[in-house]
């Protein structure tokens, strides 16, 4: 715990803030079964889950978000490097970006693997992103419990979910968040020659969209036995990926870069634009 001086009043409330601080971050939950998180829901999955929700007969789907990276950031950079241990290296134009893909199971209303009782169907063999929630994977994210499905009384249990440092306290909670990134950072490669089997070149710009594609079973199926192999295809071999944009504003940018951009508008047929900001006015 911090030193902190009480002989003042900017000494209390810096110990005031660092208890709140440390009791914000406590948090306890039991699941209720209510089955709010298994409806209508985008379910990040590896590639080795992604096969087997394909195979019960389930939907995948790619999102795809480029970032760019015209130089290495500081050594220091935390963010940065968490960004860069989940994607590979690719080129838009000159520009060069770093690809963030993906593999979404997506399906409307309940899960199909969701039984009546509102028990899991696949419970033993349920993704890690089933077994993770409502903590987070992303280190840099918050658990926040207001932007959670789960009802009140799932917070009100005694049983811990994180402590006051922040550490997930249930192991298989742990032991999930672990597995997930690891598979970001060791799917990266994979994922972009995925995307070169499917010919898949296009992405929206970090933080402000994703370009869905939606490949049919068996073609992604295929695709997705083929990546396994790191020597499927020449690891060097970057693609030129076209960054798509709703923003004129965005695009302009995108141009003076020399890079390769589309109007969100124009995109081909099979494929989805979603953004997380406004369009231009």
């Amino acid at each position: 715990m911090p030193e902190f001086s009480c002989g003042t009043l900017s000494g209390i409330d810096a110990l005031l803030t660092h208890l709140r601080r440390l009791i914000a971050m406590k948090i306890s939950f039991s699941c209720t079964m209510c089955g709010r998180c298994c409806h209508g829901l985008r379910l990040p999955l590896s590639i080795d889950e992604a096969s087997s929700w394909l195979e019960r007969g389930g939907r995948v789907e790619l999102f795809c978000e480029a970032i760019p990276w015209p130089e290495e950031p500081a050594p220091d950079n935390t963010l940065a490097a968490h960004k860069r241990r989940r994607s590979f290296a690719a080129y838009s134009g000159q520009l060069p970006v770093r690809v963030i893909v993906s593999l979404m199971a997506t399906f409307p209303g309940a899960c199909p693997n969701l039984r009546a009782d509102m028990s899991c169907g696949i419970y033993e063999d349920r993704p890690r992103a089933c077994r993770v929630y409502p903590a987070e994977v992303n280190p840099f994210i918050t658990l926040d419990r207001a932007g959670k499905l789960c009802p009140p009384e799932a917070w009100a249990s005694d049983v811990p979910l994180q402590d006051e440092h922040g550490a997930w306290v249930d192991p298989e909670v742990d032991r999930a968040i672990i597995g997930m990134r690891a598979a970001d950072a060791q799917e990266a490669e994979a994922k972009k020659r995925l995307c070169t089997r499917l010919q898949i070149t296009t992405a929206g710009l970090s933080n402000e969209s994703v370009v869905i594609h939606a490949p049919d079973r068996d073609r992604l199926t295929e695709a997705l036995a083929w990546s396994r192999y790191s020597d499927a295809g020449d690891p060097t071999d970057v693609s030129d990926w076209t960054l798509a944009s709703h923003r004129q504003r965005t695009l302009e940018l995108l141009t003076s870069a020399a890079s390769r951009s589309v109007d969100a508008s124009k995109l081909d047929p099979g494929t989805t634009f979603m953004a997380f900001v406004p369009p231009d006015a």
